[in-house]
């Protein structure tokens, strides 16, 4: 989720009376297993791969045949069709009933529909036949169906959104802080970190320097997190991680952003602690320790280091300095 997508966000929702006889059935968002959404990635990967036939209504034949939708199957034993041509309602699902006719005899489990938004129109359609909504996006509706009659094991939908707060101190021991035009802090007086959500797509080390560029125009080198924070029910009942980033100015000339940012400066940092909104919050309170403990050199944090898996990429980010002493 991008930072603007974060602090001005719309929302809509969607409500679908169900059929008679019908239960919607909508997922756990607490339940977000380590494997995630490597099936949605095998199969958007799988679908690049492979083409899928241009007419909606002239897919796969089974025996008999029956036609079915097209589908890519996933690791997973189940099944993924993206719809990418208008059909009428009634025979799209005529279609999929015979399609999951067919994927139970086969054995199939999860049933994954991607439609289009401009094919939103064929979502009442699936509902009918059980589907629910797992996910959306700005230009696309994802639904999902578990065929077997015992509990699914479906991935949830994401779970949390990740923030990052800076701590960025120059070498007069001055901290870099700000004061928001909009948000909860607005017209308070209050001067904190830089902060923001990172990106999708985005490493935390990656989100914190462009936060604070974007900000303050400040450029900086990342060097550690120190700490991070969980939370519950925070962000359209959500989960929230906010990890908290040691920065390291690279300049000092502040240009403060005109949409968000009300003020910026360079603080000392006894001042900044000496804060009311600073020694009556307990988080923060534990913060500053941290901070000032790393400042001190007491205190070592996580360094990323990029690491690749069989299958993907990424950062894992550990205590460097304890590990080295040990070899």
């Amino acid at each position: 989720m991008s930072c603007r997508l974060a602090k001005s966000y719309g929302f809509i929702r969607l409500l679908i009376k169900p059929p008679a006889n019908k239960r919607l059935r909508f997922p756990h968002f607490s339940r977000f297993p380590a494997h995630g959404f490597s099936a949605f990635r095998s199969c958007s990967t799988a679908t690049r791969n492979r083409s899928i036939p241009t007419n909606p209504m002239a897919g796969e034949e089974a025996n008999g045949g029956t036609t079915l939708l097209p589908v890519v199957e996933d690791k997973y034993d189940g099944v993924m069709t993206e719809i990418s041509h208008p059909m009428d309602p009634s025979a799209f699902s005529s279609l999929l009933q015979s399609s999951l006719s067919t994927w139970t005899l086969q054995g199939k489990k999860g049933v994954w529909i991607k439609l289009p938004r401009h094919l939103i129109g064929l979502a009442e359609a699936a509902v009918k036949e059980g589907f629910w909504f797992h996910h959306a996006e700005k230009d696309y509706l994802m639904l999902v169906y578990w065929i077997p009659k015992e509990g699914d094991t479906l991935p949830s939908n994401a779970s949390h959104r990740i923030g990052i707060g800076a701590f960025v101190l120059n070498h007069k021991k001055e901290v870099l802080v700000v004061q928001e035009k909009t948000g909860r802090f607005r017209g308070q007086g209050i001067w904190k970190f830089p902060t923001g959500v990172v990106n999708e797509g985005e490493y935390i080390h990656d989100g914190s320097v462009r936060e604070v560029k974007e900000e303050t125009g400040v450029d900086t080198e990342f060097v550690q997190v120190l700490a991070f924070r969980q939370t519950h029910k925070a962000f359209f009942e959500k989960s929230d991680l906010f990890f908290v980033c040691m920065l390291k100015p690279l300049s000092l000339e502040i240009n403060a952003q005109e949409t968000e940012i009300e003020a910026a400066q360079w603080m000392p940092w006894e001042e900044y602690l000496k804060q009311p909104f600073v020694q009556n919050h307990e988080l923060l309170r534990y913060m500053t320790a941290i901070c000032s403990a790393k400042t001190n050199g007491d205190y070592e944090g996580f360094t990323p280091l990029r690491v690749s898996a069989p299958d993907q990429h990424g950062s894992l980010y550990f205590n460097t300095r304890d590990l080295h002493s040990r070899h």
